[in-house]
This record gives C-alpha cells, structure tokens and sequence, in this order.
C-alpha cells in the first residue's frame, strides 16, 4: 500500500534543498507552498516572473496536485493561460510520481521561451512603426492620387468657388457704382456733417490768418493832401513801388 504522506513529506525536503530561496511553506495540512520561478534574462535585461502555488491532494502522487499561479511580474495574461495549461499537460504526464520538480522545470524552460517571444514581439513592432512611418512619408511627397471620382469631386467644389467670388465682385462693383452716381442732395442726406463743414473750414481759416502790421505806414505819417484836386489815394501805393 502506498503511503502518500511519507512521498510528499520526502519530495518537500528535496524541492527545500533545490529552491532554498524561492520556496516557502503556506500551511502543512494540507501541504501548500509556494515556489517562485524565475527567466533567464533576455537580450535587454527583460525577465518574466511567475510564483506557483502547490497544495498537495491527500493521494498525490497518483492524483495531481493543485496549482494556481500566487503572483507574477511582466507575464501577460495569455502567456499565463499558457503557463496553467503546461502545468495540466505536465502533471497528466507524470501521474504516480513525484511531479514538483518537473513542473517546475518545465515551467522555467516556458518563461525563457516567452522572454524570447517578447523579443520577437518588440522587433515585430517596431517593423511595424518603420513601415508605417515609411508609408506616411511616401504619401506626404506623392500626394493624393488623382482618380476620375475625386477630380470631379474637386471640380465642383471649384467652380462653386470660383462662382462665388464672382458674385461678391460683382456685387461689390454694384455697390461702387452706386455710390458714384449720388446727386449733391444724395450724399447732404446721406452725411449731415456736410451741412457744417464748410462753416467749419471757413472758421478754423479765419482764425489762423494773422497779419504783419509793420507792413503798413502810420495814416498819421503820410503827407496828404486832400485838398489837391490830382489827390489819388489809389496812387500812393504805386509810387512808393
């Protein structure tokens, strides 16, 4: 008869001895523990990280044990689905034996082959964002290529343009034309300012005329004669020239 206890009890000692600083007892009835799993580093130092958790069925070996995944760091979520299935394919293959040890290892083997299609991943995208920087670049020297839809799509479009300006030219000559064919009434009414301005004009002339009194004679200093009948006050100027 097979004693399960005497089997996990000698596994635990051989996988405390194998991982002594990644394995950690959680309860010993049922026995549970953790193991934490580790990836070789991949080209730039990535590195995936997964703790399992085993809790042993009072029949193990000859029935698998229990397994979830305790905690993981830059494992995605269908890289882990992957992990959980391994386990269940592994665990089916070795039925009757001791299996820790192997699920383990072949749980490592998994995360270093995902460190690698990380890698593949990273190099995928960034293909990815040279092609389409590439075709954006193209695109922005070739330009649109023209097709009978969208020239005539442009057509329209131009003509409605070029038609609308028309219009406001038009328009706008109309309104010049107007304007200069206003009579003099036309334009008093339309600006009631005309109506003081000349006024104004008149005022401000007025006020800045001055004038030079030192180019007139004192009539006190003039010899006049009035009494002389060839007097001629038009002359005095003249013969003073």
């Amino acid at each position: 008869m097979t004693d399960y206890g005497e089997e996990q009890r000698n596994e635990l000692e051989a996988i405390e001895s194998i991982y002594p600083d990644s394995f950690t007892v959680l309860s010993e009835d049922p026995a549970s523990f953790t193991i934490t799993v580790t990836s070789d580093a991949g080209e730039n130092d990535e590195m995936v990280e997964v703790t399992l958790k085993f809790t042993y069925v009072e029949k193990y070996p000859d029935e698998p044990p229990l397994w979830e995944i305790h905690a993981q760091e830059n494992l995605e979520d269908p890289d882990a689905e992957d992990v959980l299935k391994l386990l269940q394919q592994q665990a089916e293959e070795n039925l009757g034996m001791v299996m820790i040890f192997t699920l383990v290892t072949a749980v490592q083997e998994k995360l270093n082959e995902i460190v690698d299609q990380i890698k593949i991943r990273q190099e995928e995208e960034q293909k990815r964002q040279e092609r389409e920087t590439e075709e954006a670049e193209k695109k922005h020297f070739q330009g649109t290529v023209v097709t009978i839809e969208n020239f005539l799509t442009w057509k329209a479009g131009f003509e409605k343009d070029m038609s609308d300006l028309k219009k406001r030219i038009l328009q706008r000559e109309e309104e010049l034309a107007g304007k200069n064919k206003l009579t003099g009434k036309q334009l008093f009414e339309r600006d009631h300012n005309l109506d003081t301005s000349d006024i104004q004009f008149l005022e401000e002339a007025g006020n800045s005329v001055e004038v030079d009194e030192s180019l007139f004679q004192d009539i006190d200093d003039l010899d006049l004669d009035e009494d002389d009948p060839d007097f001629d006050p038009l002359a005095l100027g003249s013969d003073e020239d």
